[in-house]
């Protein structure tokens, strides 16, 4: 069983938002709640571990901080703690949320190990990382696999590596996804993300990072098993994510589209529904007198016509009454009978 078996899971992504304040945490963990998010989402890692001292930030880092520093620099001030972990996960438990996290390097991954937490997920970053994939896939727990700028060949390279470790194709889901804050609409290419799935064989989602709401209920309605969003408590706070991030209201307006979204998807037969039922005789038309008719009288296009409601003869049986004798005398508007 994973947590998107029966309905679409929709992930707060916290990310770094908490700006390496664990008041701020928490209180994302309370917004995603209060949203009705199935899972919140932080990032776990050690910038010593993660990046080297020189690396340059990513263009839209740069961008949205406004800073002049190093990578290293600026995630060094966004760790969070391993007592903060522990904190914000009985923090959860206490909100009835459920609470997981990326992990960006193996002592981290050991770290979330020692948690039992019950999924894991993979950052578009960590996709062709052979030690990280196979540390993962020998959880042998549910994954989550975002392909950020992969293309489908490196998906199914990584997805082979988890199987390989033990992890079952039912346990994966990859998620379509780019990597650039915010994505620009012309290149989401939702298009590749059920493509994709049904390639690889496994359930499929989407990770989200275009501006607004709109692209991840698109993504349900194409079969999407997971969502995943970036929040914030404030767009307009210093860091890198939260310009991209949806507010507290927002990410409620979202989690309600997709489940809106969901649950018009329906089984796909074409059939009346129960509730439009009551309309079909209000809606559609029947055959009746245009004017008085006599008995005995040739029924044909100038004494006949179609109207509502539609409680007698369906105009579909039209070339059946045409040509037919009245049995009786109708007056105009009155119902034609079955046999005239």
């Amino acid at each position: 069983m994973t947590p998107w078996d029966q309905k679409v899971f929709v992930i707060g992504e916290a990310g770094v938002n908490h700006n390496g304040d664990l008041g701020m945490a928490l209180r994302l963990v309370d917004a995603a709640a209060d949203a009705g998010c199935d899972a919140v989402k932080f990032q776990t890692f050690r910038a010593e571990a993660l990046v080297t001292r020189a690396a340059r930030m990513a263009d839209y880092q740069q961008a949205n901080t406004g800073r002049a520093e190093t990578q290293f620099e600026m995630l060094q001030r966004l760790e969070l703690s391993q007592e903060a972990h522990h904190k914000l996960l009985a923090h959860a438990a206490r909100r009835g949320i459920l609470l997981f996290s990326t992990a960006f390097d193996l002592d981290s991954v050991e770290f979330l190990a020692s948690l039992k937490l019950p999924l894991w997920k993979i950052p578009s970053g960590e996709i062709t990382n052979l030690p990280y994939l196979e540390r993962i896939g020998r959880q042998r727990q549910p994954v989550i696999l975002s392909t950020g700028m992969a293309n489908l060949a490196e998906a199914a390279q990584a997805l082979d590596v988890l199987l390989a470790q033990g992890c079952s194709r039912e346990q994966v889901c990859v998620l379509h996804c780019n990597t650039e804050y915010p994505t620009p609409f012309g290149d989401v290419n939702l298009r590749a993300m059920a493509r994709m799935g049904e390639a690889l064989g496994t359930a499929y989602g989407y990770s989200d990072h275009t501006s607004g709401i709109a692209i991840a209920c698109g993504a349900v309605a194409l079969g999407a098993r997971c969502i995943e969003k970036h929040f914030t408590l404030d767009r307009n706070l210093p860091g890198p994510d939260h310009v991209a991030s949806l507010e507290p209201a927002e990410l409620a307006a979202m989690v309600a589209g997709i489940r809106a979204v969901e649950a018009g998807l329906g089984d796909g037969i074409k059939r009346p529904s129960p509730s439009e039922a009551k309309n079909v005789a209000v809606a559609r038309k029947s055959i009746v007198a245009a004017r008085a008719i006599a008995a005995g009288e040739l029924l044909d296009e100038q004494n006949l016509t179609v109207k509502r409601p539609g409680t007698g003869i369906s105009p579909m049986r039209w070339h059946e009454v045409v040509g037919r004798r009245a049995q009786r005398d109708y007056a105009a508007d009155e119902p034609i009978e079955p046999g005239a």
